[in-house]
C-alpha cells in the first residue's frame, strides 16, 4: 500500500473514530506512537506489521517546541486519549514510543518519556521527529523536514542513517502570530482563521514570509549537503498548497509533500522495532 493511501486511511480512522477489525490485524502486539506536538497531540496505533489500526488527535498546548510546559496536563491528555483508544479497540495498549525535535536538551527528552510512562505505557524508544517521518516514508537518502507548531526540524539521511540533524524555533505558531498581528485578531481567532481551508489564499499571502524563513533555514543547513536533491516536507504547518513551491524556489531542490502531512510523524514513531519475544 502506498504511503499516501495509508495516510488517507489513517486520517479516516481518526475522523470517524473507527477501528480496523481485529481479524485484519497482523499477529503480534499493537504498537503506539505518541506525538506530543506544540499544537496537537496525536496517538497512532499500528499492528505488528505497521498497518494503522486506530488513531486519535487532540488540540493541546501542553508542549512547546519539544519542551513539556504543563506536565500534569500532558499526562492527563495522553492518559485520556489512551483510555479512549482502548475503549474503541477493546484491549489494553501496553507499549509506546515518542519523539522530539532534533537538538532538544536531554532533560526535555526525559520529560517526554516520563509523560508516556506516567500514562501507563511501557516506553519503547524516543526518536527525532524527522527520523520518525523518514521511517514511515521509507526515505533512506535525502532530507526530511518536519514543520511543526513550534519548530522546523531537519534530518539528512544517507543509506538509511541520519548524518545530521538541526532544529530551529519557527513553525505554525509563528504563522499564527504573524496573522494575528496583520489582522488585529486574538491568537485563538487567528489560529481558527488559519486552519479554515476557505481562508487559505488570504492566509498564505500573509504568512508567506514565515514559510520563506523556514525554507531559508533548510537551504542554509543543506549547503553542507550539496548531494541532497530531494526534500520531503511533513508536519501540520506545511499543509498550504503553495508551500512546496516556496520551498522549491528557495532551496533549488525537489520538494515532496505526502498526503495528510500532520500524520506522517506519529505513524513513523509507532513503527518502532519489536523486541525479541514480543507476542
Amino acid at each position: 500500500m502506498s504511503t499516501d493511501r495509508t495516510l488517507r486511511d489513517f486520517a479516516e480512522l481518526i475522523r470517524s473514530g473507527s477501528v480496523v477489525p481485529a481479524e485484519a490485524w497482523a499477529k503480534g502486539p499493537l504498537k503506539v506512537g505518541v506525538d506530543l506536538g506544540t499544537a496537537n497531540l496525536v496517538l497512532a496505533v499500528l499492528d505488528a506489521s505497521n498497518r494503522p489500526v486506530a488513531g486519535i488527535t487532540h488540540h493541546s498546548t501542553v508542549v512547546r517546541d519539544g519542551i513539556v510546559v504543563d506536565y500534569i496536563g500532558a499526562v492527563r491528555d495522553v492518559t485520556a486519549m489512551k483510555a479512549e483508544l482502548e475503549k474503541r479497540i477493546g484491549r489494553p495498549l501496553l507499549k509506546a514510543a515518542a519523539a522530539i525535535p532534533p537538538g532538544v536538551h536531554p532533560g526535555s527528552t526525559k520529560a517526554i518519556g516520563n509523560v508516556v510512562e506516567a500514562a501507563d505505557f511501557e516506553l519503547a524508544e524516543i526518536v527525532d521527529e524527522p527520523a520518525a517521518a523518514a521511517r514511515f516514508l521509507g526515505v533512506s537518502d535525502g532530507a526530511v523536514v518536519d514543520v511543526g507548531g513550534g519548530t522546523t526540524g531537519i534530518s539528512v539521511l544517507k543509506d538509511g542513517k541520519v548524518l545530521a540533524s538541526f532544529d530551529e524555533a519557527t513553525g505554525g505558531t509563528h504563522m499564527t502570530l504573524v496573522l494575528a498581528g496583520a489582522r488585529g485578531l486574538p491568537f485563538d481567532e487567528a489560529e481558527a482563521e488559519k486552519l479554515d481551508p476557505a481562508n487559505e489564499r488570504m492566509v498564505f499571502a500573509v504568512v508567506r514570509p514565515v514559510v520563506e524563513k523556514m525554507a531559508s533555514i533548510v537551504e542554509r543547513f543543506l549547503q553542507a549537503h550539496p548531494d541532497v536533491d530531494t526534500v520531503h516536507v511533513v508536519g501540520g504547518a506545511c499543509t498550504f498548497s503553495e508551500f512546496e513551491s516556496v520551498f522549491a524556489k528557495q532551496t533549488g531542490r525537489r520538494i515532496v509533500k505526502p498526503a495528510e502531512p500532520l500524520l506522517v510523524t506519529p505513524l513513523g514513531i509507532a513503527m518502532f522495532p519489536l523486541a525479541t519475544g514480543d507476542k
